[in-house]
């Protein structure tokens, strides 16, 4: 197996996982709330007052709430992969104001062009098994001048416990994260406008690595790699890993670390052009005029 090949997202053990894990999510999902508020803190920079917004990646719906009390007048979508996931977003609050729960892949939108002026995704891109296949269907959902905005892990994301593994064996236990750039050049493929990434390092701190196993497992973000270890991992390899865990023990405390991106981009209005990264000006047929 190629080596990216190891790396290739398996969609259907992702979305068993977070189904099995809807009632334990919310326990785990400190440092996922934390970036969601820190995401939803990024529309107070922006003019935008949307009337149809897809929250992709839901999860159990804290963004999509938050979005219904954002816009009042707006229609908000929650979907997940998962359908236990939307259920739990679309049951979450009130039972007044509630978002529509659609259980579908990012990747696969199920609805018609041009349909929302707002997408916004917290820490999902990384489950995507194509991120231009991805970004391709975000901008063919956004009405023009919409606004994607995001959050997704980067390559430091569990550098210690990917470190840790490889003592042990050559199987994928960690997911492969996208560099912040090339996330960049991948909207610019899709057509979308105006890229702004950046990158925040942040680490949750467990007294044992039994505590960060745990918590990836209530959050149902096992390891989805087709290079995975089929097979049960024997407690002599466990215990070596945890072993060479111990070498990161700081104060008293095994960090976790998480290189957080945030990005926005927006859907070129109709008649404009856009000038990509390698210098190529792009121009819609429908903005041409015959002389």
């Amino acid at each position: 197996m190629a080596a990216d090949e190891r790396y290739r997202i398996d969609k259907a053990w992702t979305r068993r996982s977070f189904a099995h894990a809807a009632d334990t999510y919310d326990r785990a999902a400190a440092l996922q709330r934390e970036v969601g508020a820190q995401l939803l803190e990024r529309l107070d920079l922006v003019k935008l007052q949307p009337t149809r917004v897809l929250d992709l990646g839901s999860g159990t719906g804290d963004i999509s709430h938050a979005l219904l009390r954002r816009y009042r007048k707006a229609r908000v979508i929650s979907l997940d992969i998962a359908f236990t996931m939307a259920q739990r977003s679309r049951r979450r609050g009130g039972w007044l104001r509630r978002p529509m729960a659609v259980c579908a892949d990012a990747e696969r939108l199920p609805f018609a062009d041009r349909s929302f002026e707002l997408l916004i995704s917290n820490l999902m891109l990384q489950w995507c098994q194509d991120l231009d296949s991805a970004f391709a269907e975000f901008r063919r959902v956004l009405a023009p001048g919409g606004l994607l905005l995001f959050t997704t892990f980067g390559p430091d994301t569990l550098k210690e416990l990917r470190h840790s593994w490889r003592q042990v064996d050559n199987h994928t236990h960690v997911n492969a994260f996208l560099d912040m750039h090339d996330i960049g050049d991948a909207l610019l493929r899709a057509g979308l406008a105006e890229p702004v990434m950046d990158v925040e390092r942040m680490a949750v701190t467990y007294p044992d690595v039994r505590g960060l196993m745990r918590d990836l497992k209530e959050l149902g973000a096992h390891n989805v790699t087709a290079g995975r270890n089929h097979a049960l991992t024997g407690p002599r390899k466990l215990q070596r890993m945890l072993e060479a865990y111990e070498g990161f023990r700081q104060d008293g405390r095994l960090p976790a670390s998480y290189e957080v991106v945030h990005g926005h981009a927006w859907s070129v209005p109709r008649g404009q052009s856009q000038v990509t990264r390698d210098g190529e000006v792009r121009i819609p047929l429908d903005a041409l005029r015959r002389r």
